[in-house]
């Protein structure tokens, strides 16, 4: 039985990634001060495994494919025939339509809490959602000090593309790093609004500019379905293995990060640490240091 109410937490993952889930679950567990609900949602033939790891913890096991289901207007073949990046982003963006709750802080699975957090966290006392919304300046700048130019070129071609699919000029706002905090009237405006008088849906979207969080935002700068209260990162995000490990070498550790952020998000695209099958590396993180700051 599911009680709407106006905050949960979700995360959508796949088997690959059940430890990291596995350890996500375990932090809401700890620290979540107020019980929010958290669900996972993974495609129907990862829920057994999901049980299985995950048993004994807090939190309600989702099948990708029932979110799906609850829009009508979404092809489910060509939504199976997607890549597994496409298909996530299209699942997040679409859990909304079941109607759990009016806001929801969407997660990755390499993510996990720090310290306690609360509803207040994530919302105004009017029941406004926070927008994670900046410009990118502290990954654009040790971009830019890393030599890792291409970060920073990537990052405002994609701006700009998005930007000129909603007709709007001006700034290039970020609206991420994961987590984020979603309101259903954002996307539901984006669906009814945007998507549907073009005979779009998420699948299109997503192919289109893949970018969930960029869709959001847009939608809301363009909409105004909820007021603006913009928040820094809600989590330290080490997009790149040499990120991490030049931060850590500056004394940085969870202790300290603690104090600005709830959490900590280490990408899967470089921390191998909990695939469910570890894989073999070329090279060790000092090696991609050096080369990033040397050309070496």
């Amino acid at each position: 039985m599911h009680h709407k109410g106006p905050l949960v937490l979700f995360c959508k993952s796949y088997r690959d990634d059940v430890l990291r889930a596995r350890r996500l679950a375990e932090s809401v567990q700890r620290f979540n001060a107020d019980s929010l609900p958290f669900y996972l949602s993974v495609p129907s033939q990862d829920l057994p495994i999901f049980r299985d790891k995950c048993a004994g913890l807090k939190l309600e096991l989702l099948a990708d494919e029932d979110i799906i289901a609850a829009n009508s207007r979404l092809d489910r073949l060509r939504f199976d025939g997607l890549p597994g990046g496409i298909r996530q982003q299209i699942v997040k963006s679409e859990f909304w339509r079941l109607g759990f709750a009016d806001v929801y802080l969407c997660l990755d699975s390499d993510c996990y809490f720090i310290r306690n957090f609360n509803a207040s966290d994530f919302m105004s006392q009017d029941g406004v959602p926070y927008t994670v919304m900046n410009e990118a300046k502290e990954l654009m700048h040790f971009a830019e000090l890393h030599r890792l130019r291409h970060v920073a070129r990537n990052w405002q071609r994609d701006s700009e593309e998005i930007k000129r699919l909603f007709g709007r000029t001006g700034k290039s706002w970020h609206f991420g790093p994961i987590p984020v905090i979603w309101s259903s009237r954002v996307w539901k405006d984006l669906d009814e609004r945007f998507l549907r008088p073009r005979g779009m849906t998420m699948i299109d979207a997503i192919n289109t500019h893949p970018s969930e969080m960029r869709w959001y935002g847009e939608a809301l700068l363009a909409f105004g379905s909820i007021p603006i209260l913009p928040i820094e990162s809600i989590f330290r995000c080490y997009h790149y293995e040499e990120q991490f490990y030049f931060w850590k070498e500056q004394g940085e550790t969870e202790e300290k990060v603690a104090v600005n952020y709830l959490g900590v998000c280490m990408q899967s695209n470089w921390n191998k640490e909990l695939d469910l099958v570890r894989r073999l590396k070329f090279s060790g993180w000092r090696r991609r240091i050096k080369r990033a700051l040397f050309g070496a």
